[in-house]
């Protein structure tokens, strides 16, 4: 089973979300981003769906999606000149609870690259994001 052909056009507008992006972040998402749909690219459809819920904007949970929320925090950037932008959210233990060993992984590997001393990325401490 292939994935819905709406993941097609998510994966581009996440990708174009990401041009909005400092360039360390940009790099690392789309590496992340590129690498995990093609890693879902073959899922069942139970799974495709879980996947494509997670990375797509909701209505009725607009903050908690990935797309919904880059385009948040890349909106908030604009109008707030003054600070500098951060990006991202803290998860929950119940949501890394979760996670299979193999996601924790990938986290870790996320979090060693996004916060190597020479990169200029600004990790979110807030537990959650601020509406």
């Amino acid at each position: 089973a292939a994935m819905p052909g709406g993941a097609r056009g998510l994966y581009r507008r996440i990708l174009l979300l990401h041009r909005a992006l400092p360039a360390a972040l940009r790099a690392l998402g789309d590496r992340y981003v590129k690498e995990e749909f093609r890693k879902h690219k073959a899922a069942g459809p139970a799974e495709a769906q879980r996947f494509l819920r997670e990375w797509e904007a909701s209505a009725r949970r607009p903050a908690r999606n990935y797309a919904a929320l880059i385009q948040q925090q890349i909106n908030e950037d604009k109008q707030n000149l003054k600070e500098k932008a951060v990006y991202g959210i803290q998860l929950t233990e119940e949501k890394l609870n979760d996670f299979r060993d193999e996601q924790i992984g990938q986290l870790k590997e996320l979090m060693d690259e996004a916060t190597k001393p020479n990169k200029k990325i600004t990790i979110s401490k807030d537990s959650e994001h601020k509406n």
